[in-house]
């Protein structure tokens, strides 16, 4: 299986690299029979990748421990669940699940572009190509999945504590289906400079997918922050890791890059902040995936130290050179056919809104490599904490969330006002309600909290107007009954509708973490036994534990020697096992109570002892010795 794994795996390798030169023989040289090769070939990536996924998952599910990856990170002991979890907890399996998703989200797109853009179709599919033949190339001679031991063990080491959560199963496919997706308008985006070819028809045919890639990647993230809520830092759900900051780059990016073609579809604009969205974009979903493997930054979640770093490296400096000369050079076509008419305008709230993302994702990309940096400066890491962060992003969001109420409500080109007036009339009276609620449920003494809750108010009073006007205008037009006019409003209006969910979504979002954020009281306080420390209106004090569950000294004087022997509850603890001294000596004292020659004896002298502890210090209950 490990050999028919491997293979695979090396014919993939080839394939890829086939498919490159076919699609760029064919789209130079005007051959349309080789540019459907190379599109083909993408098919057939994607049959042989699936195959060897399915193989490793296989071998994981019967733990097979003569595969290296799946001995160090099963075992039988390990539940089904986390088994099949387990192929991708790997580097080597993270890295063919990469591929895998790639080959079939790049087929996808192929086949249902399979009749336009047949200029642009043969660079994006060298470009996909490319990013296959990448890992391809990193699965075939860097780090297999599929080396095997010289003997088989009888036992796996088990998969890490910290891996064993639900979110396991789904949380790296959707940060994988996230990165791998926008590698899709990326590609059509180089194949759009490339041929020069610069309207508004490549984004149509990737809209989808980069609101698949966003959604994925929005979703991976927020799973990803509950699993941390679960397993890490009491509660706490975002610590500003750096493999947290880079799943959190292409998704700011990419948010603005979805709002940004909506002005270059109405308007004709924004062409070049468009095309250099998408490719930086595209750029950092790869830097994401470089920061978990390399081993550059400390994180919790990251693989540790590997061989990968430099790979990984010239295809980021590959991409961001190429990218940016290919912007410089079709500076001429990427020209827009119009000029902003107002600041009031929608096209202006979408591109302070653009500014508002991009500036929180140069914050965050500061802040994580900072270390490496400071470093190069200094000499010594530095790094920032969540205060430096908090510092700058709270602002943006402030923004942000007041943006996301003003663009859906105001016009296109110039904005009157008496127009402002109408359609702003109810949603700043949501906020200002939501204002004064929050004084009055005492968040007064938090400023941006309150700011926070306010907009978030703005931005609900302006979801609801829209869909109580569109839902009486429909029901004015056809006389449907109110919920009837409201799905059919919707369903006529996805995009539209659906957009105002989101805005909402993300308004109810920035308020949850606003309040679980400024209302917290946390305190670092060092106890000994005794001591006590009030936080907010709570006192707590630390006691001596009751029951020790540790196992007894066994050195001379100490209270095993002597036959100290744990309470019920420390007995019952699977840490705890009794030493050879203590069993003797509860042995001779249960002999001598039983039969004639206890009766025998002269009774001895009952008193009462209490032992200590010589790991933690604690005492046992008092227990009574003959």
């Amino acid at each position: 299986m490990a050999d028919l794994g491997r293979g695979l795996t090396f014919l993939a390798f080839a394939v890829a690299l086939y498919g490159i030169g076919a699609s760029l023989y064919g789209a130079r040289a005007g051959r349309r029979a080789w540019a459907d090769s190379g599109r083909r070939s993408v098919y057939a990536l994607a049959g042989l990748t699936t195959g060897a996924f399915v193989i490793l998952e296989l071998a994981f599910l019967r733990s097979d421990f003569s595969f290296a990856v799946v001995q160090s990170h099963s075992s039988t002991t390990t539940p089904t669940f986390y088994r099949a979890a387990a192929a991708w907890s790997s580097q080597e399996g993270s890295l063919l699940l990469w591929l895998w998703l790639l080959s079939l989200w790049s087929s996808l797109v192929l086949f249902l572009t399979r009749r336009r853009m047949r200029d642009v179709q043969p660079y994006a599919t060298a470009v996909l190509l490319g990013f296959a033949a990448f890992f391809g190339g990193l699965l075939v001679f860097s780090v297999s999945p599929f080396d095997v031991l010289p003997v088989t063990p009888a036992e796996g080491v088990g998969l890490n504590p910290l891996l064993r959560h639900p979110s396991m199963m789904s949380h790296p496919p959707l940060l994988y289906s996230g990165y791998t997706l926008w590698a899709v308008p990326f590609a059509f985006a180089v194949g759009a400079l490339v041929v020069r070819r610069v309207d508004a028809e490549w984004i149509t045919a990737t809209r989808r997918f980069g609101l698949a890639a966003w959604f994925f990647l929005g979703c991976g993230i927020m799973l990803g922050a509950r699993w941390s809520y679960a397993e890490l830092g009491w509660g706490g759900y975002w610590a500003w890791d750096p493999v947290e900051n880079a799943s959190l780059l292409p998704w700011l990016t990419g948010t603005a890059f979805l709002h940004s073609i909506m002005v270059q579809e109405k308007r004709g604009m924004l062409k070049t902040w468009n095309a250099s969205l998408v490719l930086a974009t595209g750029t950092l979903a790869i830097l994401g995936t470089f920061l978990v493997r390399s081993g550059i930054l400390d994180s919790i979640h990251a693989f540790g130290a590997s061989t990968l770093g430099v790979p990984f490296v010239v295809l980021i400096g590959s991409m961001v050179v190429g990218s940016v000369l290919l912007v410089v050079s079709r500076r001429d076509v990427l020209r827009s056919e119009h000029r902003l008419d107002s600041l009031l305008s929608r096209e202006a709230v979408f591109l302070a809104n653009n500014l508002v993302l991009v500036g929180m994702a140069f914050v965050v990309f500061w802040g994580t490599f900072f270390p490496l940096i400071a470093e190069a400066v200094t000499g010594q890491k530095q790094a920032l904490g969540p205060p430096w962060f908090d510092k700058y992003t709270v602002p943006l969001a402030l923004l942000l969330v007041l943006l996301s109420g003003i663009g859906p409500v105001i016009a296109w080109r110039r904005a009157t006002a008496a127009h402002a007036r109408r359609n702003f009339a109810i949603p700043v009276g949501a906020g200002l309600l939501a204002l004064v609620a929050s004084l009055a449920l005492g968040a007064g003494d938090r400023p941006l909290a309150l700011l926070m809750f306010a907009f978030g108010g703005f931005v609900a009073g302006t979801v609801g107007q829209e869909f109580w006007r569109g839902t009486r205008a429909r029901r004015a037009m056809t006389g449907e009954a109110p919920p009837t006019a409201l799905l059919s409003l919707v369903r006529r209006n996805r995009r539209r509708y659906g957009g105002y969910v989101v805005h909402l979504g993300m308004a109810v979002l920035f308020v949850g973490v606003a309040a679980s954020s400024a209302f917290q009281s946390s305190k670092d306080v060092r106890l000994k036994p005794g001591q006590s420390v009030k936080v907010g209106d709570y006192r707590s004090t630390r006691s001596r534990p009751r029951a020790s569950t540790c196992a007894p000294a066994t050195s001379s004087g100490s209270s095993t020697a002597r036959g100290w022997w744990p309470s019920r509850t420390a007995r019952s603890s699977p840490a705890w096992r009794p030493s050879a001294a203590t069993t003797r000596s509860r042995a001779r004292r249960s002999h001598g109570r039983s039969g004639a020659t206890s009766r025998a004896r002269r009774p001895a002298r009952s008193r009462w002892t209490r032992a200590r502890c010589a790991t933690c210090g604690s005492r046992s209950r008092r227990t009574r010795r003959s």
